[in-house]
């Protein structure tokens, strides 16, 4: 124990490890760290270990899972964290999937190909399928099984919405649709898709003449060549009232239209009347530097009515997290790219608040006490979440326990690192508030059992403590786990506790072995329901 630093814990068990920080934790089960990989990424790192490291980690515990014969079931956990919308980025859930598809396990591979429709859910996904399956593999990733399920993606979709898919995501990260059509040998199965198919191949002059030569033209092959014929006149258009007209009548957003009219207020109301939820949330800044969403203005009304729509939100698969951070970057009256700046309209600010805790699964009061404790030490203010730069693990952590507060009238706040803090939050405050105090508050080291020794000493009756943070602990003389099992033992209080999670490297404080702790990930957007079904005993 030479390098032991002062006040550093010990082992207290031969299944503990060292973590990056040089304190010991439990390692996390190689299923539990795929949910950590695929909710929180390994963008940013944390403050002890390079992200690039993290995700080589994350890798390998991918493929021991497949070693170990679980290579379906960590295809399921992949399409039910995409399909229920609680990863904010689709960057390591389409890692994971491609590690799957490329491994050596048959099962493993044809249930990842099978799976390949419900993740790549539009053409964004699809190229980025494309290009980590060549980045990643030996050769050129263009197998048998690989085209086929690239088939299967134009052919699934209804021809209208890939008439639509294919117009307005038209080539990512070098891909087009006509490098994709040719590398996967794709052949339409139905007389619509083979108009887009000729599209995409061959371009309007050869989609017109194969459109000519159909001598009664069904429903399906009409509504394409419309939408079809949409696209391109706005392409070459010089008429604003005729794009506003194509917009309205085709339901054409923002990529269908030429550059030069995007910076017209008019083009703007137009396609904020049946914009994409994700679309209005990122270009909030942009409707507002051109002032549409003025104060009092019908534009903002709308937009505010959007935001509080629980239907729209859950429909549209909007991450927690991406409310976070558009909140802040819209606050902040500028992007982290580019020279756009923009003025905030007060009510899209409240609106943006609002929706934050309403993108999460909605959740019953367990009436149980909790006492919520956010890890403000060093590390936690240099731990990005999810690759966004003004978005550091402290703020990310302090904006989940308000939602636990909103929800549990029984709640205590507190704030530690290498002692407890005053943290004057409460569940009335804006997120801004929250973030600007928790900001505000001094770093120390980190000592993960602070609350639960805070709570012994000061004889608080705890049913669950949830402590947030990003694991890198190594200051104090006793572990966490050790701290909560004296407070059981003191009070007669079989207390849980909860470990939320902020970053996404292999380590947990809770005791695998104890029924009564728990490890979650932070920004998962079903984590308050799992916390309420921990809590009651559920799980």
């Amino acid at each position: 124990m030479g390098d032991q630093k002062p006040g550093q814990q010990v082992p207290a068990s031969e299944d503990q490890v060292c973590n990056s920080a040089g304190g010991y934790v439990w390692p996390v089960s190689d299923m539990n760290r795929l949910r950590r990989f695929m909710v929180l990424g390994t963008e940013g790192g944390t403050y002890y270990i390079q992200s690039k490291d993290l995700g080589l980690e994350n890798i390998d515990c991918i493929q021991k899972l497949i070693d170990d014969g679980l290579g379906e079931e960590v295809v399921k956990e992949i399409v039910k964290f995409s399909v229920e919308g609680r990863a904010a980025k689709q960057n390591p859930i389409m890692l994971a999937l491609v590690q799957c598809a490329r491994c050596t396990d048959m099962k493993t591979k044809k249930a990842a190909y099978d799976a390949l429709s419900k993740v790549c859910r539009i053409p964004t996904h699809l190229f980025q399928f494309i290009e980590y399956s060549e980045k990643f593999s030996e050769g050129t990733g263009w197998g048998r099984a690989q085209r086929r399920a690239i088939s299967r993606w134009y052919n699934n979709k209804k021809p209208n919405d890939l008439a639509y898919q294919i117009t307005k995501y038209r080539k990512r990260n070098g891909w087009t649709h006509r490098d994709v059509l040719r590398l996967a040998h794709v052949k339409p199965e139905n007389d619509a898709t083979s108009l887009v198919l000729k599209y995409i191949a061959k371009g309007k002059k050869a989609l017109l003449e194969e459109f000519g030569k159909i001598e009664e033209p069904n429903d399906r092959q009409k509504s394409v060549m419309m939408l079809l014929r949409a696209v391109e006149d706005a392409k070459v258009s010089d008429d604003q009232t005729e794009i506003m007209t194509l917009i309205e009548e085709h339901n054409l957003v923002r990529e269908h239209i030429p550059t030069k009219f995007l910076k017209e207020k008019d083009i703007w109301r137009s396609l904020l009347q049946q914009m994409p939820m994700t679309a209005m949330i990122r270009n909030l800044g942009k409707m507002s530097s051109i002032e549409l969403l003025a104060p009092l203005s019908d534009e903002a009304n709308l937009v505010c009515e959007r935001l509080q729509s629980d239907e729209r939100l859950k429909k549209a698969r909007i991450h927690p997290f991406s409310i976070l951070l558009a909140y802040k970057t819209y606050k902040a009256k500028k992007g982290d790219k580019g020279k756009l700046t923009w003025e905030p309209e007060q009510t899209v600010l409240n609106a943006l608040d609002d929706a934050f805790y309403k993108s999460f699964k909605f959740v019953e009061p367990t009436g149980k006490r909790f006492l919520l404790a956010v890890d403000v030490s060093g590390s936690m203010s240099c731990s990005g979440v999810n690759g966004a730069r003004n978005v550091t693990a402290r703020e990310a952590a302090a904006a989940m326990t308000m939602v636990t507060m909103r929800t549990e009238k029984r709640h205590h706040l507190v704030a530690f690192s290498n002692r407890l803090v005053d943290i004057p939050i409460n569940e009335k405050m804006r997120m801004d508030e929250v973030i600007r105090i928790c900001s505000n508050i001094p770093m120390g080291a980190t000592d993960c059992a602070q609350p639960m020794i805070y709570a012994r000493q000061k004889k608080i009756s705890v049913d669950v403590f949830i402590i947030y943070t990003d694991c890198e602990t190594w200051a104090g003389n006793i572990q966490p786990a050790e701290a909560l099992r004296s407070y059981r033992k003191e009070t007669g209080i079989d207390a849980k506790l909860i470990v939320v999670a902020m970053t996404s490297n292999g380590f947990t404080l809770a005791d695998p072995k104890d029924a009564g702790m728990m490890d979650i990930v932070g920004f998962d957007a079903a984590a308050p329901d799992v916390i309420r079904n921990f809590a009651l005993g559920l799980l």
